[in-house]
């Protein structure tokens, strides 16, 4: 069996003479877990690696970024910026801006239709949300809701949006299919977050200034509980079992209540970094990420026993963070400001026969002839080197 790829590169420019930096096999098309963070006053985003917890890329993006939402494809990430008005669209296969969407004013939260055809994102300034095409990337409709709109999350069947009114202490339920609201739900005092559990029946609402978390029966768009936790609680996140929430009380306690979804109450909190504000949980459930906005920081929480296993530095005052499985990728890219110098692969399995790689014109192939028994995993790259003016 002969398995080919290509990977693309940069063209030396004709008569250039440039001294190359070490060589590096390029990241993009390796795939994995990744944890993307806005850090808001730095104005990008980093990329952390689940597997290693490590900060594999940063990218710039608009004018303060604080929310951010990854494709169910893990194939783009959105990310809204609240100075410069607009969504930023991320390629995760080279970590790059491809497109920028304008959008209300001060946009806030954001989050993806369950079957990725949509980005919404609550506009905090102009009290609407904007409903982006994820296919063209263009504004198709945009549905008032209440006074000053943060928090969003879509039902798991995607027909519902909730959305935290936070100047209004309560939450509106627009329907999806006609963009209208159809209700709205007093809840606590300056609501912040929302999370629904994967099988649609709750949302939980975090309340910033009074201090607990609402929870939201979906049938009947009604709170059946008010749960205590930390001072501020901002980001909720829930597990993908739905048995617990974790909560991020940003103020002087600094710390995560973990609330037991099946009894609604607070069964432990976990001291954090300062400013807890974001929070996300892994694709399996065994990690939950904090961001601590005022340490430029996230804490790795692991959720079997309730405590922070690694801290990882990221950009300057992080808010908002999100956890997609990115697909590995058959073309690995050399960033721009890079050459290609050469081409590989990752392989798994037993040794194989007549690997071979030779460069064809701006590209490199490479080939595997595969004469063992067995199957052979095969994972391209590029070898990319840094050109140094």
């Amino acid at each position: 069996m002969l398995v080919r790829a290509w990977m693309a590169g940069l063209a030396v420019l004709a008569g250039l003479t440039l001294p190359l930096a070490m060589a590096t096999p390029a990241v993009a098309a390796q795939g994995g877990t990744f944890a993307y963070v806005a850090n808001f006053s730095s104005s990008d985003v980093s990329v952390i690696d689940t597997a290693t917890n490590t900060v594999v890329d940063t990218i710039p993006v608009g004018t303060l970024p604080r929310a951010l939402a990854i494709t169910p494809d893990g194939k783009r990430v959105y990310v809204g910026n609240f100075i410069s008005n607009d969504v930023s669209v991320i390629d995760t296969t080279t970590n790059t801006v491809i497109d920028t969407v304008p959008v209300g004013a001060n946009p806030q939260g954001l989050a993806i239709t369950p079957d990725g055809a949509f980005a919404y994102v609550t506009n905090s300034g102009s009290d609407n949300v904007s409903v982006i095409d994820t296919a063209t990337n263009t504004v198709t409709t945009t549905i008032p809701v209440g006074d000053s709109p943060l928090g969003l999350a879509f039902t798991p069947d995607g027909t519902r949006a909730y959305i935290t009114n936070s100047a209004d202490d309560n939450v509106a339920v627009i329907d999806t299919t006609t963009n209208t609201v159809t209700t709205t739900i007093i809840v606590g005092d300056l609501p912040i977050g929302v999370a629904i559990t994967p099988d649609g029946a709750f949302a939980y609402v975090t309340n910033l200034i009074s201090g607990d978390v609402s929870v939201i029966d979906t049938t009947t768009n009604t709170v059946t509980t008010t749960i205590p936790v930390g001072i501020s609680p901002q980001g909720v996140a829930i597990t993908p079992d739905g048995a617990f929430a974790y909560v991020a009380n940003s103020g002087v306690s600094n710390s995560v209540s973990v609330i037991d979804t099946a009894t609604n109450t607070v069964t432990t909190t976990i001291p954090v970094g300062s400013a807890p504000t974001g929070v996300a949980i892994n694709p399996d459930g065994a990690f939950a990420y904090v961001t601590n906005q005022f340490a430029d920081n996230v804490s790795v929480i692991d959720t079997a026993s309730n405590t922070v296993t690694t801290t990882v530095t990221v950009g300057d005052q992080p808010v908002g963070v999100a956890i997609g499985t990115v697909p590995a990728s058959s073309t690995a890219t050399c960033p721009a400001g890079s050459l290609l110098t050469g081409g590989g692969a990752q392989l798994t399995g037993p040794p194989p026969n007549d690997l071979t790689s030779r460069p064809v014109g701006d590209s490199w192939e490479v080939s595997l002839t595969n004469q063992t028994g067995e199957d052979i995993s095969f994972t391209p790259y590029a070898v990319c080197a840094d050109i140094t003016p």
